[in-house]
């Protein structure tokens, strides 16, 4: 593993602890999950406790410790989406994706994820991929959108 690139983020966050949940969030960003060497060597050159950085690596769900799809597809199960169709979406994912939720497809080309609320409750049912929201879906449109990003 490149640890000069885990070691340019401590750089541009200037080696400060308290700084530790940015500096966690740009190297999920650069690995797309947070190794345990690169958890390693952060605990090491920040001098913080190695369970200290594990408590909020598994605090914030934003984050994950296993590798995570190139495409983050989290469908909203909030009760504005369920009532409007979010379940019948989960399932069009999962029998498209041929995973559950939590899983990555065995490309790593998708994570797929159930989330409690996105915030877009009147355009409900919603997915969010990779930090974008598309609402007022069907199962066919839920398709043709996963069907976008496998050509990416």
């Amino acid at each position: 593993m490149d640890l000069t690139k885990v070691d340019k983020i401590l750089t541009n966050h200037k080696n400060d602890k308290a700084m530790l949940v940015a500096i966690l969030q740009d190297v999920q960003d650069e690995f797309r999950y947070l190794p345990k060497e690169v958890l390693n060597h952060i605990s090491k050159s920040l001098n913080i406790p190695l369970p200290e950085i594990y408590d909020v690596s598994t605090f914030y769900k934003a984050f994950s410790l296993k590798p995570r799809g190139k495409h983050i597809c989290s469908i909203c199960m909030g009760t504005a989406c369920h009532v409007r169709g979010a379940p019948v979406i989960l399932e069009t994912a999962k029998t498209h994706l041929k995973i559950e939720p939590g899983q990555n497809t065995p490309n790593m080309q998708y994570t797929l994820n159930t989330v409690n609320c996105v915030g877009a409750c009147a355009v409900g049912p919603v997915i969010q991929v990779d930090g974008s929201l598309y609402g007022n879906l069907t199962s066919m449109k839920t398709i043709q959108l996963l069907k976008k990003f496998e050509k990416d």
